[in-house]
């Protein structure tokens, strides 16, 4: 006889033959009280599924005392164009619709125009450069020569669709100057236009931005307007206020803490859950903040995603079935030449498909279709 805890990790005999081992789990006697204190005797385990799948891939690396498996239905989202190559992204969902709402997304997306538009590259390469060494030195030098106690320690930036905010860190000697290093920093920002950005303009000297982040995940698209009505019958200037009304104003009442969106969480935690990403991770992947604005009578929408935490090797992303997730992406295991890349390709990917979800829900709300969709397309019968 197997004595076989549910709590307990260490089974008192070791079977190599991991199915029967789950079988034995799934019928394991216990100390109990008489009747016998069986799993099958208190829990009907006949519709969970055991057989025909790998446990030796799981054992010892992914779950302990397994009973079975869990199939939920995987939906395919796309295609996706994502820096010019098509994706269809697996999700992992029991919700209705939500499969369909980014299929919508990717529409919309899709038939965008392929060239961006000059403020967001510019945006991103300010960024690029602000970021290196040299541009590090340069701003040292003109904050400096501003003032004999201030000095330049660093700079942070993150780029939120075509606003950059830059972040200050310097020393002001035995003085809480703000002064000074108002003035050094708008120094070296007049170097910074004289150094190649001519075409930047400062919006506010202060921009709030008193957190050292890194962005890890953004993705912006430009919709036209007319693509906006034909496939998510809505205009541009309703979906923008509806983004301020909702997720600025209103995550702001509710203390939102880094999750100004719709509902980023539902894309990311579909993907994760394909993908054999570690669920608990979610909770700070899915920080996410959605802008919409309107650009000469186009949409310019961006997601920005600081803490984006994705791998493409180890964990549960050597199972099976997650593996075959990762061919379908083409970021299977690590990259061969260049290390991250591939887990920076479905950091990508997931961020496009949030994207994808933020245009698609955020029109059908304010739209007035969110309710009706859902009752048309998610419900077999009659509420």
């Amino acid at each position: 006889m197997l004595k076989l805890g549910l709590v307990t990790s260490s089974p008192t005999v070791r079977l190599k033959d991991h199915n029967r081992a789950v079988q034995l789990r799934r019928n394991a006697s216990g100390d109990g009280p008489q009747p016998p204190n069986r799993l099958a005797a208190s829990i009907d385990l006949s519709d969970l599924p055991y057989q025909q799948y790998d446990w030796s891939q799981a054992h010892g690396a992914c779950c302990e005392n397994a009973i079975g498996y869990m199939p939920i239905p995987v939906g395919a989202a796309g295609q996706l164009l994502v820096d010019g190559i098509p994706y269809h992204v697996p999700m992992v969902t029991t919700e209705g619709v939500l499969a369909a709402s980014i299929m919508r997304g990717c529409k919309a997306i899709n038939l965008t125009p392929v060239a961006s538009s000059p403020n967001l590259e510019r945006a991103a390469a300010a960024k690029i450069w602000l970021d290196s060494t040299k541009c590090q030195r340069m701003m040292k030098r003109a904050f400096d020569s501003t003032s004999r106690f201030a000095r330049f320690s660093g700079i942070t930036t993150i780029l939120v669709g075509s606003q950059l905010f830059i972040r200050f860190k310097a020393t002001a000697g035995d003085a809480m100057e703000m002064n000074m290093t108002s003035k050094g920093a708008e120094a070296a920002l007049t170097m910074m236009g004289k150094e190649g950005f001519p075409d930047m303009y400062i919006l506010s000297l202060s921009g709030n931005y008193c957190a050292d982040k890194k962005a890890a995940a953004v993705n912006w698209i430009e919709v036209p307007a007319d693509v906006l009505s034909f496939v998510l019958i809505i205009d541009v200037d309703t979906l923008v206020k509806l983004i301020q009304v909702k997720n600025l104003v209103g995550s702001a009442v509710a203390g939102a803490l880094g999750s100004f969106n719709a509902h980023a969480a539902n894309i990311v935690a579909t993907v994760f859950i394909a993908t054999g990403q570690d669920g608990a991770q979610i909770a700070e992947s899915a920080s996410c903040l959605t802008t919409m604005m309107n650009v000469q009578g186009e949409l310019h929408i961006s997601v920005s995603m600081p803490s984006l935490e994705v791998a493409t090797a180890g964990g549960g992303t050597v199972l099976r079935l997650q593996s075959t997730m990762h061919n379908m992406l083409g970021v299977r295991g690590p990259h061969t030449r260049n290390p991250g890349d591939n887990a920076g390709r479905l950091a990508r990917i997931i961020a496009a498909a949030v994207l994808a979800g933020e245009v698609s829900l955020c029109s059908a709300l304010a739209a007035g279709q969110l309710v009706r969709s859902h009752m048309l397309y998610n419900r077999k019968g009659s509420a």
